[in-house]
């Protein structure tokens, strides 16, 4: 990865509804798109829920039907162990990195098993103290996920990895907010930078918002990662859908990521770029007769003037000009000088 480039994680979560052939073709998408990582969730429905948990109300809202609990949800949105081996093989054929959420400690060992060094912890498992020193001791890389929580409930977390050696440079926290979709006022987009103040690692966003102006503002603020739910169609039905982007809008929040990285790479010093600096000439000005002068005539606010091109005297030594006598002729336009 090169300095400065944010890695942008394209967030394909459970938007397969279960079905590998469309989880392929969202990893077509991402890498069309030009993001670096495509990730999926890994999870057994009975290790993650009770059979009587109830959905959250934009679950209910996406969905409808006749069952509230998320079991029946999330058991038909299950990738099986062969599916994600297949997944994390087609990865590799587009030349896309592979990424998926563990979400108990099973999962986690699978997706260590299949060679993954990376960790992605979820918002809802950051106070899973047994989760947290599973993860910690399984994978080299840690991103954390903070949607819910309080900064006290992110220095537990942080304390917990730490204590299993992984260091602060090795975790990447996400400020991230829990409704889907999140509306602007609850963005709160300056904790990012308050996280990165509080824990001294390096930070990023995980956006829940509609549409891609969130994103692109948290990369100008100084997020090292993105990770944004995407679709391959908002009318899908499923329960992220609605609140993901669409392949289109995927490839549009990356052009602006990557635009926004150059935009920032400078040295931070003012001074005329390589670009700017053939206009110099063209945009600035020089003082020029207002009026045709004879020689001996003393330069006045009246005969002389300031017009476009620069290459003469600067408007800047005006007062210097003032009242020195002119050594020529002088035609109307052409560039005093003293």
């Amino acid at each position: 990865m090169l300095p400065g480039h944010v890695k942008i994680i394209a967030e394909a979560g459970v938007n397969h509804n279960g079905n590998i052939d469309l989880a392929k073709k969202l990893i077509d998408v991402a890498v069309d798109a030009g993001a670096d990582i495509v990730k999926f969730q890994t999870f057994r429905s009975g290790k993650l829920v009770t059979k009587q948990a109830r959905k959250a109300d934009y679950q209910k809202k996406n969905l409808g039907g006749n069952s509230d609990t998320q079991f029946e949800m999330l058991k038909a949105l299950e990738l099986s162990e062969n599916d994600h081996v297949l997944l994390k093989k087609y990865c590799g054929q587009r030349h896309i990195g592979f990424l998926s959420t563990p979400f108990d400690t099973d999962s986690i060992d699978f997706l260590t098993g299949l060679g993954m060094t990376t960790g992605k912890i979820p918002s809802g498992e950051l106070t899973n103290l047994p989760y947290l020193r599973k993860m910690a001791k399984s994978f080299k890389e840690i991103i954390l996920s903070t949607g819910m929580a309080t900064m006290d409930e992110i220095g537990e977390a942080m304390h917990v990895l730490q204590k299993e050696d992984v260091s602060p440079g090795m975790i990447t926290i996400l400020h991230c907010n829990t409704e889907y979709p999140t509306p602007m006022e609850d963005v709160n987009l300056k904790a990012m930078i308050a996280l990165r103040d509080e824990f001294h690692t390096p930070v990023g966003y995980s956006d829940h918002t509609l549409g891609i102006e969130v994103p692109i503002a948290a990369v100008a603020l100084g997020a090292t990662v993105i990770e944004k739910h995407f679709t391959l169609d908002k009318k899908m039905k499923g329960p992220d859908h609605r609140a993901s982007l669409e392949p289109g809008e995927l490839k549009s929040m990356v052009l602006a990521i990557r635009n926004i990285e150059k935009a920032m790479a400078g040295s931070g010093i003012k001074e005329p770029s390589p670009s700017e600096m053939k206009n110099i000439t063209i945009a600035r000005k020089s003082i020029v007769a207002a009026v045709p002068i004879k020689a001996g005539e003393l330069f006045t606010e009246i005969n002389i003037a300031v017009k476009r091109p620069a290459g003469g005297i600067s408007p800047m030594k005006w007062d210097e000009v003032i009242g020195t006598k002119a050594k020529r002729d002088y035609l109307e336009d052409e560039m005093i000088e003293i």
